[in-house]
């Protein structure tokens, strides 16, 4: 019999280790989720953040990762289905057990996603421009709130340098983002002397591709005598066509300016850009800037295309929402090596004040209170390469604004997130959020106590 107990102990003693080996395997990396449509119509956008993602996560890797942990990517495609972002973050949190997830890019998807990170107590860092009005515990916006890009972008185009525009189209796809920025800038327009007369807004689905009909109102309504300049929230790769029917049209921008938010060096790549010169865009950052930080992003990014073989290796090109997502990773981790621990409510905790030498030029930092990062703001000219000539920025970076003082009820609005106990008391409860801890998990801890009891059982 005692020989039997014995080799009974032994045997549960060598599955026991074996699994605390497993466990302590699986906890030797920090999982990451990236959330990014690879087909659909938002896949011209959001292709190059995945992949942005990706080197960026090898380059931590390479030089000793997060606490002396690799970090472990966790790909998943929504494919610009916005329920399905919804299920697909939830399969991040619930099933792959992510520390954090880098994702989404328009406002419809974000709001889709924002439930279940609140639900599951989870962590987003969301990388492109967003018409503010919102501020959620559990999301970090590293693109521009409306102040850091939309309104300075109409300030240049009033000003004498940008044409002195006295009437504008707001011209945008027709979800969440254009609508609310439109809001707020009808409001700041108004507010300078623009009469409602002169402000006409059009919308269209995504993945649009006939604006002959668009083009001939704006022509028709710049041939009235009026200075006119588009502002355009057309997004995804309904961007194409406008351009195309711009270009075909023979509107210059000597003639009516348009300044876009949604099209960067990317949506530019398969459009011959030629006829487009003089445009403008309104971002945080361009491929062009010349510092030494963004000659090391620039060529780290076309050292990763051909590495990778991905399409048109020899021409990518980087953009604003990549360099949010670049800065994004780099100060989670930084944040998690400040908290010593990948839990979200610590690494929320911490990430107040980081700071980072961004490929912008600038060092940039995370707001102490609202989530947001402070940012300077470009206006750039197309040129015929596709590329942006500056001709106005900030003297540095500026605070975002999560409420528009353009929107009634702002002012009493708070500028920092609410904190929900129920939300985290649930999280907490039900083991959703799955935080990662450096050190032992509690998967770890979890086998050591049973191993224990049983153990304990068997002597008995």
């Amino acid at each position: 019999m005692s020989k039997r107990r014995t080799f009974i102990k032994a045997t549960v003693l060598a599955a026991a280790l074996s699994s605390i080996g497993l466990a302590a395997h699986a906890a030797d990396t920090i999982k990451v989720g990236i959330l990014h449509s690879l087909p659909g119509t938002m896949a011209i956008s959001e292709t190059a953040l995945k992949e942005t993602a990706l080197m960026t996560i090898e380059e931590i890797n390479k030089s000793g990762g997060v606490m002396g942990k690799k970090l472990e990517p966790v790909v998943v495609d929504p494919a610009s289905n916005w329920p399905l972002f919804a299920e697909k973050s939830r399969q991040l949190l619930s099933k792959d057990k992510v520390a954090v997830v880098f994702g989404c890019w328009t406002s419809v998807s974000r709001k889709s996603v924002l439930p279940v990170f609140k639900e599951l107590n989870g962590l987003l860092f969301y990388p492109v421009q967003y018409e503010g009005e919102e501020l959620e515990k559990n999301v970090f916006y590293t693109g521009a709130a409306p102040n850091q890009q939309a309104i300075p972008a109409v300030e240049y185009l009033m000003s004498k340098d940008g044409g002195e525009a006295k009437r504008f189209v707001l011209l945008g796809t027709d979800y969440v983002y254009p609508r609310t920025t439109n809001k707020i800038l009808r409001a700041f327009l108004k507010s300078k002397g623009i009469a409602d007369a002169d402000i006409m807004e059009e919308y269209t689905p995504f993945g649009h591709s006939d604006y002959q009909t668009i083009i001939a109102k704006i022509k028709k309504l710049a041939g009235e005598g009026k200075k006119t300049a588009v502002v355009s929230t057309i997004n995804g790769d309904a961007n194409v066509p406008f351009y195309k029917e711009l270009g075909n049209a023979g509107l210059k921008a000597t003639d009516v300016p348009v300044v876009a938010f949604s099209v960067g060096e990317e949506e530019l790549r398969g459009v011959d850009t030629k006829p487009l010169v003089g445009h403008l865009a309104a971002w945080n950052y361009f491929m062009s800037l010349k510092n030494p930080q963004n000659e090391k992003f620039v060529k780290m990014y076309k050292d990763w295309a051909v590495k990778n073989k991905l399409p048109n290796a020899g021409t990518v090109v980087t953009n604003d929402p990549m360099e949010a997502t670049y800065v994004g990773i780099h100060m989670w981790k930084q944040a998690v090596e400040k908290a010593k621990s990948t839990e979200v409510d610590k690494v929320i905790a911490a990430m107040g004040g980081q700071s980072f030498a961004a490929p912008s030029g600038y060092t940039l930092k995370m707001d102490e209170t609202n989530h947001h990062l402070h940012k300077p703001v470009f206006i750039g000219e197309i040129k015929a390469d596709g590329q942006f000539n500056v001709v106005w920025k900030t003297k540095g970076p500026i605070r975002a604004q999560p409420w528009s003082p353009f929107i009634a009820g702002n002012e009493s609005k708070k500028d920092a997130p609410e904190v929900s106990n129920q939300a985290d008391c649930q999280s907490q409860s039900t083991g959703a959020s799955a935080p990662v801890f450096l050190g032992h998990s509690k998967s770890t801890r979890r086998i050591r106590m049973n191993r224990k009891r049983f153990l304990i059982r068997m002597e008995i």
